[in-house]
């Protein structure tokens, strides 16, 4: 697992998802770590090679009383891995990672209901892959920014978690991510040469640094309205953490 920090990835002619960590977002990875640490939450980590807990859904993690941590949102509108106006009243922060099995089953379950909140312009999703599984988890990362390239970063997204599951390591190979572009009707030479762009790699590489930086070094993890919730918590959770923080931004 990285422990030096990556360089944030430049601007280039076709990158449009370069933008700065505020600085006060290092002073956060204290408070996430302890607000994981305090629960018995469900997540994956690297160590623990994916081992879930009994039902997958750990403790919800929502104190008004805690420190915000809504400086992990960049809001930045280059930012191809994001979905919802930048000025949106609520923005949800999600750390994920393409072979954890929570990461599927929240996007299967809970992510559609969060995406008409997006589409009626109330909440921005900005998603940050952390990829603790290691190589494959990093592959898959990069192809979705590459199919992000495309404007297919949702599509893409769906597909590697297609029905709430996690793909096998093997279908994380370079050949089975580019043809699963293919599938989905991008332009393939294209979408190969961003998969091993050095732009891509500098992206996701900077992503996953964030997320370190801030703590979250397991799966999955969410800010929604500067609180975090840890796990992939029911629906509910989220709906009731995502109207609790439009009507304070109201």
């Amino acid at each position: 697992m990285p422990t030096e920090t990556t360089n944030r990835p430049k601007p280039s002619n076709r990158s449009r998802s370069s933008w700065v960590v505020p600085v006060a977002v290092l002073t956060l990875a204290a408070v996430l770590i302890a607000v994981i640490v305090a629960v018995n939450w469900g997540g994956t980590t690297a160590e623990e090679g994916g081992s879930p807990s009994d039902n997958g859904a750990p403790t919800e993690v929502q104190n008004p009383e805690q420190p915000d941590l809504s400086a992990a949102e960049t809001r930045d509108e280059a930012d191809l891995l994001a979905a919802g106006p930048v000025d949106a009243p609520v923005v949800l922060v999600v750390f994920s990672d393409y072979q954890c099995p929570f990461c599927a089953r929240w996007s299967e379950q809970t992510l559609p209901s969060m995406m008409e909140h997006v589409d009626a312009g109330d909440l921005r999703i900005e998603w940050r892959d952390i990829n603790v599984f290691g190589p494959a988890s990093e592959r898959a990362a990069r192809a979705s920014y590459a199919a992000a390239l495309q404007g297919a970063l949702w599509e893409y997204h769906d597909a590697l978690f297609e029905d709430g599951e996690r793909r096998s390591e093997s279908e994380l190979s370079e050949e089975a991510l580019i043809a699963l572009a293919g599938e989905l009707g991008l332009d393939t030479e294209q979408f190969t040469a961003d998969l091993g762009s050095e732009e891509t790699a500098q992206v996701i590489a900077a992503n996953q640094q964030f997320g370190f930086d801030l703590g979250a070094t397991s799966t999955p993890i969410f800010i929604l309205g500067g609180q975090p919730i840890v796990g992939a918590q029911p629906t509910e959770i989220f709906e009731d953490a995502f109207q609790t923080a439009l009507d304070a931004a109201e």
